[in-house]
């Protein structure tokens, strides 16, 4: 006997757009196209109902790092933004020796086939020096088509996307190399020109890892990368929104010239996200987290943000006056089309997982569904 639960009175987001006073059906895990005329019913008006969101781009939370932790640690990471409305999220790993990556993937892959995360993201080790961030700079190295692959087989079909100095030794093979496979090129912490940047993106790139950061700014008669990248239609650019990673004019910016439409909010979470301020560990290095900031200890680079996608969506809304509908777009929709999941997720529409967050009308999370499950149980009514 299918069980099934009906959604009313909300505002939902759907790929059409705004339905007000919209109804939703939940049936067995799934979007359903209808239901029986006695399914309970909760009513949810004067409240917001979007997809769940989708981070493609995310190093842990709760204390847990995806890069060094155990399969429970990595799984209580996932849980904790999956309370803050990231029903989909991928695993990212930051710089370390290649061995170590590999087994890493090795052991990330299996949470991946069981479903438990989206894939694997390698940020490093094969960046520009110049341009390392929170990355150990003796790790670093040139991005070999030989090692690429190495990381790409040791995920077992898992790997999701790598970022690459696309400027460097090997960059444009790779990126070829990368295509090939299925797997995302992303162009991040690079020094590339312009020129540059536009080869790496003919040779198959497609989305700017955290857009303006970890590469030059934007120049007048040196454009760089970041103007390559918002032009070409063939490119998503991801950005951090929390206030601290971008000026909102840079947001405001990038939306214009890309649109919604190639526009990815991610966290680039490390370990702090939804824990709190402290110590910690980025893979070798150290960070401190204060006033919800995380910097290097060393240095004084950020290391990452303590983000939460609930945060980044209500910033969206309210801070930059975005349209519901664009950042929907962006923090599930977009991501969800990269991922080559958006079979699955990334809009409320029949046949998908039920995966739903409820919104207030000031863009406060209130409710979470993970494929049919309350994981944060909306009090309304």
């Amino acid at each position: 006997m299918a069980v099934s639960t009906v959604l009313t009175g909300a505002r939902v987001v759907l790929p059409t757009g705004v339905v007000e006073n919209g109804r939703v059906i939940v049936e067995n895990g799934r979007i359903a196209g209808s239901a029986a005329q006695d399914a309970p019913a909760l009513d949810l008006s004067g409240h917001w109902l979007v997809p769940g969101f989708v981070d493609m781009h995310n190093h842990g939370g709760g204390g847990a790092s995806f890069t060094s932790g155990t399969v429970d640690e990595i799984l209580t990471g996932v849980r904790t933004h999956r309370l803050h409305g990231t029903t989909t999220v991928v695993a990212s790993f930051v710089t370390g020796d290649m061995d170590f990556l590999a087994r890493r993937a090795s052991l990330v892959a299996e949470l991946a086939e069981q479903g438990d995360i989206a894939g694997i993201h390698f940020e490093g080790p094969f960046i520009s020096p110049c341009r390392k961030g929170a990355h150990d700079e003796t790790l670093l190295r040139d991005p070999d088509p030989a090692d690429v692959r190495k990381l790409i087989d040791a995920a077992r079909g898992q790997a999701r996307m790598v970022t690459l100095a696309t400027e460097l030794p090997g960059g444009i093979d790779s990126v070829r190399l990368l295509a090939e496979h299925g797997v995302i090129a992303a162009i991040g912490h690079t020094d590339a020109t312009y020129e540059q940047t536009q080869a790496a993106i003919d040779a198959g790139a497609t989305v700017a890892t955290h857009l303006y950061n970890a590469m030059p700014g934007l120049g007048h008669r040196a454009p760089g990368p970041i103007a390559a990248l918002l032009e070409d239609e063939r490119i998503t650019v991801e950005l951090i929104n929390d206030g601290t990673h971008l000026h909102p004019a840079a947001l405001e910016l990038a939306f214009h010239h890309a649109g919604p439409e190639r526009v990815a909010f991610i966290t680039d979470a490390m370990d702090a996200a939804g824990f709190g301020d402290g110590r910690y560990m980025l893979g070798p290095l150290e960070v401190e987290v204060k006033d919800s900031v995380a910097r290097l200890v060393e240095g004084g680079s950020i290391a990452g943000s303590t983000l939460t996608l609930d945060r980044a969506f209500k910033r969206a809304a309210t801070v930059d006056g975005l349209p519901v509908e664009s950042v929907v777009q962006a923090i599930s929709a977009n991501p969800a089309r990269l991922l080559g999941v958006y079979d699955r997720v990334g809009s409320l529409e029949p046949g998908k997982d039920a995966d739903l967050v409820v919104l207030d009308a000031d863009f406060e999370l209130k409710g979470v569904m993970h494929k049919g499950a309350w994981v944060v149980e909306p009090q309304v009514g």
